[in-house]
C-alpha cells in the first residue's frame, strides 16, 4: 500500500491495482449461445455490462452469469428481479442476473448493467435497457465460492442463440 499527498488529504492506493477504467473488446453477439469475458483481474470492483441492438433467436430471458477459477460459471443462488416499464410483470431468477424481464425473438436489447463488489465475493447487480416493449430495469445479487474471474451474457434455457447486435464490458 502507498499514500499519495494531494495538500489536503491523503489516500491511500492498493499498489496492486491499477488505476482507472479497461475496456474489454466489443464482441459481435451475432452467433453462439453465449458470449464470455474470461481472465478478469482479481483486483476488480466493478463491472459495467454494455448492449447495442442485442437479440435472440428465441423467447428466452437474456441473463448474466459470473465465473470464477478456471471459467466455473455458477448457475443457481443468484437472486434477481426484472420489471418492465409498462406493464407490472416482475420476474425474478436464480440462474442468472436479469438483463431483461421479457423474452422475444423480434427484441433488440440496448442498455447496460453494473456489476459491483460490496464485500469479499460478493456482487450486486443493477440494469436498464431499451427494447420494443419499453424499458427494463432490475437488480439482484450472489456470493460466490471464490473470485470473480469471467462474465457470461446467456439466455436462462442456455439454447437460445444470439443473432444481432453486440457487447463489451468496462471493468475497474
Amino acid at each position: 500500500m502507498s499514500t499519495v499527498i494531494d495538500g489536503s488529504a491523503s489516500v491511500t492506493i492498493n499498489s496492486g491495482a491499477i488505476l482507472g477504467i479497461t475496456s474489454g473488446t466489443a464482441v459481435a453477439s451475432t452467433s453462439g449461445t453465449s458470449i464470455d469475458f474470461t481472465g478478469l483481474p482479481s483486483w476488480i470492483k466493478r463491472i459495467t455490462v454494455m448492449m447495442n441492438g442485442v437479440s435472440t433467436s428465441g423467447t428466452s430471458l437474456v441473463q448474466i452469469q459470473l465465473g470464477t477459477g478456471s471459467t466455473t460459471y455458477t448457475t443457481s443462488g443468484y437472486t434477481s428481479a426484472g420489471s418492465n416499464g409498462n406493464s407490472p410483470t416482475t420476474v425474478t431468477q436464480t440462474s442468472g442476473l436479469n438483463v431483461d424481464n421479457i423474452g422475444n425473438a423480434a427484441f433488440t436489447r440496448t442498455g447496460l448493467g453494473t456489476l459491483a463488489n460490496i464485500t469479499g465475493n460478493t456482487w450486486v447487480w443493477s440494469f436498464a435497457n431499451a427494447n420494443s416493449s419499453g424499458p427494463s430495469f432490475g437488480a439482484g445479487g450472489i456470493a460466490l465460492a471464490a473470485a470473480l474471474t469471467a462474465v457470461r451474457i446467456t439466455t436462462v434455457n442456455g439454447t437460445d442463440t444470439f443473432d444481432a447486435g453486440s457487447i463489451n464490458i468496462l471493468y475497474e
